[in-house]
């Protein structure tokens, strides 16, 4: 049997878990703090003029509210039930006043997302050399048992500690597929194709954070947050069969590819000229000046999506005082951007190659017309005066982001080839998460006061040190071995 366009369905399979990928990490996210807005008869409440306090019974429970809490319109009492992972295990004290409530909500959520990030970045650092020792066949079928596993397993959690466990186990799976997915498109597909093909990768995950703060809130609001882990979890493990199925060889072996798309795949290869087929050691990847423009270019454009993919949710209820349905319908709309930004940045750099121009300057252009929507949306959306206008310009920004870092994660198959691709990938990703952890750990502090302008200047300020990484190591953007040396 063979199969036209094999690689694109190999693509469409890594797409599809890189979807579950982020429906699996965003699980905390988004059931973290889930308020949902309450209306009842005002008939059937009762007002302690003394105590300064509304009684009235919600769904069969009796509840107190002080007067500050509680909106009446009309014949109805309005308030806000608040719940979530944070409420239900007890890591926040309701009785602290609202305002120390979400402090506590934040310092804690930034404390499980720093040990993620740990873990994620190990991952990605050993993750790279894996699977240039086993294979992607192999090491996406590893990395997706092992999350998907974590996060069904966080259906368990009763406290802090065990699940920090599971997202600690989480991270260690999810961050696979990063350095895996670049080492796939490099075997996979032409030079030409390969920023576009890692676009699609990129707008993969961005469909899954456009998928997650729908279906999340939905699953929880039906069944509860501890089934939602289970049913979220359960996705990638069952990915594995099609996956083991289809993806038997790579291009040079695999039975169902043709002969025309397999010459077109190789021919198009520069590094099919090159030796490479002993991986580097890290020490030698890292004593080399140009692969610095991914470990450091990554280092301070990757916070940027991890600012929004973490705090969104937390944003949206602090500042505009939106509740988890009123979350479902708009925080999906930043990632859309993300989602037409990744494949354009892919697309237009491939496109820039195929009229003749050099990998160099197309991946540098590419890098720098995405840096052109970041900026001025990182201002309006600080300045923005109500939430769908907020989340408009982060679909502006996380547009560009994706756009400049397609082009970033493509200059590993760039610079490096064979066995040293994913390793080169894994580096860049583990000062990625390095990067990350340091503007976790940043924003409760920046935003304590409610006040969340420095959190957008902070995510502006990290695109030109991005850009001023890739042009001073990068240098020409080529593959190491090809320059004189």
């Amino acid at each position: 049997m063979k199969v036209k366009g094999l690689r694109w369905i190999v693509l469409s399979l890594i797409a599809l878990v890189t979807i579950i990928n982020y429906l699996d990490r965003g699980t905390l996210n988004y059931m973290w703090v889930a308020n949902t807005k309450q209306s009842v008869a005002l008939a059937d409440c009762e007002f302690d003029a003394d105590e300064d306090v509304w009684t009235l019974v919600s769904d069969g429970e009796r509840v107190v509210l002080p007067a500050r809490d509680v909106t009446v319109s009309g014949d109805e009492l309005e308030y806000v039930r608040y719940g979530g992972i944070a409420k239900d295990l007890g890591l926040v004290d309701m009785s602290l006043p609202r305002e120390e409530q979400q402090r506590q909500a934040k310092d804690t959520l930034a404390i499980i997302t720093m040990f993620f990030m740990v873990a994620y970045g190990i991952s990605q650092l050993v993750s790279g050399r894996i699977y240039d020792k086993i294979g992607t066949r192999r090491g996406f079928t590893f990395s997706a048992l092992l999350w998907g596993g974590a996060d069904a397993l966080a259906s368990l959690s009763t406290g802090l500690k065990s699940l920090t466990f599971f997202r600690v186990m989480l991270g260690l799976g999810e961050a696979g597929p990063w350095p895996g997915t670049t080492k796939s498109n490099a075997e996979w597909f032409p030079q030409k194709e390969r920023a576009l093909a890692q676009g699609i990768f990129g707008g993969a995950a961005s469909m899954g954070s456009i998928v997650a703060p729908i279906l999340i809130p939905a699953l929880f609001l039906a069944f509860g947050w501890r089934m939602t882990f289970v049913i979220v979890g359960m996705l990638g493990i069952v990915w594995v069969l099609p996956w083991l199925v289809i993806n038997k060889k790579g291009p040079k072996e695999h039975p169902w590819i043709t002969d025309r798309e397999r010459d077109y795949i190789l021919s198009g290869q520069p590094e099919c000229k090159v030796s490479c087929d002993t991986a580097k050691s890290w020490g030698q990847l890292l004593g080399e000046k140009k692969n610095y423009a991914v470990i450091m270019g990554r280092f301070f454009l990757d916070p940027i999506w991890w600012m929004f993919v973490t705090w969104l949710p937390i944003y949206l209820i602090e500042v505009f005082q939106l509740d988890i349905k009123q979350i479902a319908m708009s925080a999906w709309v930043p990632y859309v951007g993300a989602a037409v930004g990744s494949i354009a940045g892919g697309w237009f750099s491939g496109l820039l190659i195929s009229r003749g121009r050099t990998v160099n300057f197309a991946r540098k252009t590419a890098m720098i017309v995405g840096s052109c929507f970041i900026i001025p949306g990182m201002v309006l959306a600080a300045t923005a005066s109500t939430a769908m206008m907020a989340v408009i310009m982060m679909a502006f920004i996380l547009g560009g982001y994706q756009f400049v870092m397609t082009n970033i994660q493509t200059l590993a198959s760039d610079f490096q080839t064979g066995k040293a691709v994913g390793s080169l990938a894994g580096l860049g990703g583990a000062a990625a998460v390095l990067g990350t952890i340091v503007s976790t750990l940043s924003i409760p502090y920046l935003t304590q006061s409610g006040n969340w302008t420095s959190f957008f200047v902070l995510g502006a300020s990290l695109v030109p040190l991005c850009l001023a990484c890739v042009f001073i190591f990068g240098g020409r953007i080529e593959q190491v071995e090809n320059r004189v040396k």
